[in-house]
């Protein structure tokens, strides 16, 4: 009976979290198409994003934010944010975390979620990892936004690993190959909680406060294509030292 009802209150937990996800999107649905009209007018969609969509999000799933800073984010200038990837919610804490408006860069079997899918296509960067093609462009439009001073954030494990054991998978280089040739310094942000108050297994999670960090940023102005490396996995090391000793 006690496994019973915890499977219920898993259940009741994650339809309350598509409600919240589905909510703001149908009742401001007019003002967030007019806002994704043109590419000008995406400071006033990041706005509604952040503030009517992530953050009641957060705070009604019972998972209040807390970040801690070391180093602060400037108004007005571009950076690429980095973050381990576990959750849902990394997405909405991401929008949490940053008042500079950015651009996310994802897999392009987002755009098939419904609602969410609808906006995720129109002004964020979809790629299909698959295609070479498809990762070429998504340099050209990076760059097209970083031109109009936005940032770009980019999950650089390049997905959820299936095997939630694994506390921080490997990076992959675009997000650093990209930093470094528009020289935007990158910004290593590591979520501690958020697999564990709303992970990818159905039967799991609940709420809680949802913690974050935001490291020393990582210059890029004198590094060059073949520093990517260095620069990738110094990124990583910095987020997977923080899991391990939290």
């Amino acid at each position: 009976m006690p496994r019973l009802l915890k499977k219920i209150g898993y259940t009741l937990y994650r339809i309350w979290f598509y409600i919240l996800v589905a909510l703001p999107i149908l009742l401001f649905f007019p003002f967030l198409l007019i806002s994704t009209l043109s590419e000008k007018w995406y400071p006033q969609f990041f706005w509604m994003a952040r503030n009517l969509w992530a953050t009641p999000i957060l705070y009604g799933m019972g998972c209040p934010p807390k970040v801690f800073w070391e180093q602060n984010i400037e108004k007005r200038k571009s950076y690429m944010l980095v973050a381990n990837h576990t959750s849902m919610l990394d997405i909405m804490l991401m929008l949490y975390i940053s008042k500079n408006p950015f651009v996310f860069v994802g897999k392009k079997e987002l755009a098939k979620i419904p609602l969410f899918g609808f906006f995720f296509k129109r002004v964020c960067i979809m790629v299909d990892r698959s295609d070479a093609k498809s990762r070429t462009a998504v340099y050209r439009r990076a760059q097209k936004r970083l031109a109009q001073g936005l940032s770009i954030c980019i999950f650089p494990e390049g997905g959820v690993p299936d095997d939630e054991s694994i506390v921080l998978d490997s990076f992959k280089d675009g997000a650093f190959r990209m930093a470094i040739a528009h020289k935007i310094p990158v910004v290593p942000i590591t979520f501690y909680d958020n697999k564990k108050r709303f992970s990818f297994s159905f039967f799991s999670g609940g709420p809680g406060r949802i913690r974050a960090k935001v490291h020393k940023f990582f210059k890029t102005e004198s590094l060059s294509e073949p520093d990517k490396v260095n620069l990738r996995e110094n990124v990583r090391a910095v987020i997977l030292k923080e899991l391990q000793t939290r």
